[in-house]
């Protein structure tokens, strides 16, 4: 999908025009929200003549586009080269290779074999050494009193994790923390900038490298971790090719890596902005796997999401065409009154949480589990060993990503808590660690 060079040429009066567009404004992309409001309200199936999509906000719709609308989508390289754009090939050639982009047997398959190696029990087994990673980010800041809860926390944690998930080493989670923010900018973006393609071929051939030349040595020398699971998996016989293998390792990492670190940073920055909730849990972290999922809910790290219409189809008194594009808003989904009461209310003991943060159905993010363990160690560690949490004064800068939202910095001052008040709350993470694996709130598809 594209725009146009210049969109509010289109419309004689742009700035009321209702359309996704308005996300490339940052006083929208700081707050959009009221704009998912007035779609859902005014035009809950609409179509956006800026984006040349169908735009799609209340919770049954986005259900709905998200069950039967079909997620391959992007073009191979033999079409773009028939329309001159041959310079992208290989980016192509790596989407086409994504269980994003896949429907039917083919995303059966891969994800079948992918998910062997990538399951909530293997995801449990970790637990442990994620708290010893979240307690070591944590002893570097504590005796500062501040920290960028992005720079120091929200990024490294899953950085470091998922650096180790997939089996390379934790040094090299620098260069892959730089891919991933570059690949998820052309994932989470409508519109084509042709000022990036140089950046993204650059990253896209360096990322392809850097796992081929890791899954050739661990071929020679098998390590534990996502990758060898990946290359050992097998069903019926049928394994991963080398270029799935290499395609699904960029995809886990991104997953890995960008949703994580907006759900924490999106997360601390609503509790700053909701005191009452902050005190409410940091007085009983067993609440922490509700507070979770109602942080992925109230902020969703991963706002909306295309798919292709499979054939003309009626949604909302509204007729879709075969071969349209279709972007289903979760965030605007999350935050639908028929489905929850009072949805722009955080509150951090909500029953009936069933929101699609993760998305729904075949294309539930299979690394949701490892992203909530993630979620609530972490909050988990802060509320622990820090109280008293304060902003600083500061400008909160969204990053330019329209589809995965999160925080480009997040600067908090905190006091360190007694000794006394660490041994209560140490017993309360105790069992905390009782509750999270089995959280009530937890979807599961």
């Amino acid at each position: 999908m594209s725009t146009q060079s210049d969109p509010s040429a289109r419309l004689e009066k742009p700035e009321r025009a209702l359309s996704l567009y308005h996300l490339l404004d940052p006083a929208v992309l700081a707050n959009p929200y009221p704009l998912f409001h007035r779609l859902r309200s005014e035009s809950p199936v609409h179509w956006d003549p800026f984006l040349h999509a169908w735009v799609v906000t209340r919770y049954q719709d986005v259900i709905e586009v998200l069950h039967s609308f079909a997620a391959a989508r992007t073009p191979a390289p033999e079409q773009l080269e028939r329309i001159g754009l041959g310079r992208l090939s290989p980016i192509a050639g790596l989407m086409v290779q994504l269980m994003l982009f896949m429907d039917g047997g083919a995303h059966a398959r891969l994800r079948g074999l992918a998910s062997k190696a990538f399951t909530p029990a293997r995801v449990e087994k970790l637990r442990a050494h994620i708290r010893e990673i979240v307690d070591q980010l944590l002893d570097q800041v504590q005796t500062q009193g501040t920290m960028d809860v992005i720079r120091d926390f929200a990024e490294p944690l899953p950085a470091i994790v998922t650096a180790e998930m997939l089996g390379v080493p934790s040094e090299d989670r620098f260069r892959l923390k730089k891919w991933s923010a570059n690949f998820a900018e052309m994932l989470g973006n409508f519109q084509h900038n042709p000022e990036h393609s140089k950046l993204m071929l650059g990253t896209v051939e360096e990322m392809t490298s850097y796992f081929r030349d890791t899954v050739r040595q661990m071929r020679l020398q098998p390590r534990e971790g996502l990758i060898q699971s990946m290359l050992s998996a097998e069903v019926d016989g049928d394994r991963l090719t080398e270029d799935e293998v290499i395609a699904n390792a960029i995809v886990t990492m991104v997953g890995g890596m960008e949703t994580t670190t907006n759900l924490i940073g999106n997360g601390v920055l609503t509790l700053l902005r909701h005191p009452d909730q902050m005190a409410k849990l940091a007085s009983d972290l067993t609440l922490i796997p509700s507070a979770v999922e109602e942080m992925l809910r109230f902020e969703s790290p991963s706002q909306h999401t295309a798919r292709i219409a499979p054939c003309d189809r009626d949604l909302g008194q509204k007729q879709i065409r075969k071969g349209q594009a279709v972007i289903a808003v979760m965030a605007a989904a999350n935050r639908d009154p028929e489905r929850f009461p009072d949805p722009d209310v955080f509150d951090v003991t909500r029953r009936d949480n069933r929101h699609v943060a993760f998305g729904y159905a075949a294309h539930f993010c299979f690394g949701a589990p490892l992203a909530r363990v993630e979620g609530q160690l972490g909050f988990e560690g802060l509320l622990r060993r820090f109280n008293n949490f304060r902003l600083i004064p500061q400008k909160l800068d969204w990053r330019s990503n329209l589809g995965l939202r999160g925080l480009t910095s997040l600067r908090i001052e905190f006091d360190r808590r007694s000794d006394s008040v660490s041994s209560a709350s140490t017993i309360a993470a105790e069992e905390l660690s009782s509750v999270c694996p089995h959280s009530k709130n937890a979807i599961h598809s």
